[in-house]
């Protein structure tokens, strides 16, 4: 297998660096990574500047300053030739569950390569310590995938409880729960006293019942959650097509 890596801590964070590492028992590893930390990056493309890309290792690993998404874009479009078999993004250093997936870089890496009509799996940690758990999970799924592949809509988002693996209790498939709304800004002020703002920490989990990811995770399962990338609301296309009707 071509496994194209990404995250969106950095080419040098200790997730990416374990994940691609465990990775290259599968097959030939190529890291396409941000330059530094671009978390809550979503699925920006940095539209108004060059993509300027630095080779760390020769047909190994690039640094790249721009996005996740411009990370992943720039590796299948231009970088590799022929194009990767999967994009796996990760290991996050913490967790993407719930509403978390719409804000995730790492979400969003995978996201691009199923865009660009590759299969792709998100990989998170929640916590900071155990990311060999959280790459033996990445490899058991990459290498499922090559004989039970994704619809070509899907992607996988994976969380692993920040645990040693022997004391991981198995995986659970799951849906997204939610949380509350974030909290508060928080407000500073500079050396010369005037405000500055800082984005407040995540909401108290809101829908976090059996069956989310939450639950998996705080029960000491690995959560696995199928995304889709068309987010119509095909329950609702009916009832508004019906009342937009009235505007005639």
């Amino acid at each position: 297998m071509k496994i194209l890596v990404s995250n969106d801590d950095g080419v040098n964070a200790q997730g990416l660096h374990c994940l691609s590492e465990v990775l290259r028992s599968l097959g030939d590893v190529v890291v396409v990574a941000p330059d530094r930390n671009r978390s809550g990056a979503s699925n920006s493309l940095t539209l108004e500047n060059p993509i300027r890309v630095e080779t760390l290792e020769e047909g190994k690993r690039y640094s790249v300053k721009g996005t996740p998404t411009d990370c992943v874009h720039f590796a299948v479009n231009k970088l590799l030739d022929p194009w990767p078999d999967i994009v796996v993004s990760g290991i996050n250093h913490g967790a993407n569950l719930g509403d978390d997936v719409i804000y995730s870089g790492t979400v969003a890496a995978a996201t691009e390569g199923r865009h660009m009509g590759l299969p792709a799996v998100a990989v998170s940690l929640v916590g900071e310590t155990h990311f060999a758990s959280a790459a033996h999970y990445a490899c058991l799924l990459v290498s499922r995938l090559r004989t039970h592949p994704l619809p070509s809509d899907q992607i996988l988002n994976v969380n692993v409880p920040d645990l040693p693996l022997e004391q991981i209790k198995g995986i659970k498939v799951t849906r997204l729960g939610n949380r509350h709304r974030g909290e508060k800004m928080l407000v500073m002020q500079d050396p010369r006293g005037k405000p500055v703002y800082w984005i407040g920490p995540p909401g108290e989990k809101q829908d976090a019942g059996e069956g989310t990811d939450f639950h998996a995770i705080e029960q000491g399962f690995v959560s696995i959650t199928p995304l889709q990338v068309d987010m119509t609301a095909y329950a609702s296309v009916a009832e508004l097509a019906s009342w937009i009707g009235e505007f005639k």
